[in-house]
């Protein structure tokens, strides 16, 4: 649907006199090509709920309602509300909610099926995530989210990858997860230090994802806490807690405790999680 009515991303930054504030991890996208391209990705949107968090000037929020959704933006930057209310009355399929989206529920908030899609703030967007990744029961089908480069690099990273750690064996111990596109800092203003990347995420049926994500948490903090150690030593504090030693728990689950952490893979961790579930 067109916004025709509506001033450019440009004309509305100039209009409301808008700024970004680094310290809430601000960069405004105002490349309406990208995001469509973002957009694009959550499609099929039509009749879809999509929460997108942290808005801003609303070129996402201008693209997903161009591609049919029902858009709810959380916003916690009251600047900001004046041209999010300007798209709202143009489009009648966005509503806007002033708050922290770490407290905001979405799942009550929205019906019908739930898409997440948003350029998250660099300073909250792993905290996201992982609450997302979390949620008990998953009430969102598909998610597209924007990191800075490293975080989705980390989100989708395999074994021997450097990037590998506990973000991408929570993540694809629930879901899906594969790096769409990455986008330079040129595009952003003011350009942060940084590149961005945005990653597709698409829960697995629910009989295959892993069910205790707080305990695999837990274990792969432990042992990517001391990457550069063996199993046998990293595991050690965990294994304590849980009354096993690290060796013979690696071993009942035919790990060979003299691996290091970035070797083993999502399933492997898996299994040490289950073993001491």
């Amino acid at each position: 649907m067109p916004l025709d009515n509506l001033p450019t991303l440009t004309e509305t930054v100039k209009i409301h006199n808008l700024r970004a504030n680094k310290t809430l991890g601000q960069h405004f996208l105002l490349d309406m090509n990208v995001t469509d391209k973002i957009a694009r990705l959550a499609s099929p949107l039509d009749g879809v709920s999509v929460a997108e968090v942290g808005p801003g000037p609303g070129g996402l929020t201008r693209a997903l309602l161009q591609n049919g959704a029902n858009v709810l933006a959380i916003e916690m930057d009251e600047r900001f509300l004046a041209p999010l209310d300007d798209i709202a009355r143009e489009s009648g399929r966005l509503r806007v909610i002033h708050g922290n989206a770490l407290k905001v529920d979405i799942e009550t908030e929205l019906k019908g099926e739930i898409k997440i899609v948003a350029n998250l703030p660099y300073n909250v967007g792993t905290k996201m995530l992982i609450n997302w990744l979390t949620a008990d029961p998953m009430f969102w089908s598909q998610a597209v989210l924007m990191f800075q480069k490293e975080v989705a690099q980390r989100v989708v990273a395999s074994p021997g990858d450097g990037s590998y750690g506990r973000l991408a064996i929570l993540s694809q111990s629930v879901c899906n997860a594969r790096l769409a596109f990455e986008i330079p800092a040129s595009a952003f203003s003011p350009p942060p230090k940084v590149d961005s990347a945005v990653v597709v995420l698409e829960p697995l049926p629910e009989a295959q994802r892993f069910p205790d994500l707080k305990l695999l948490g837990e274990v792969t903090m432990a042992a990517f806490g001391q990457r550069r150690k063996m199993l046998r030593k990293s595991l050690k504090s965990i294994a304590k807690k849980y009354g096993v030693e690290a060796e013979p728990w690696c071993e009942a689950c035919e790990i060979d405790p003299q691996r290091r952490p970035e070797t083993l893979t999502v399933q492997e961790f898996q299994q040490l999680a289950q073993h001491i579930s």
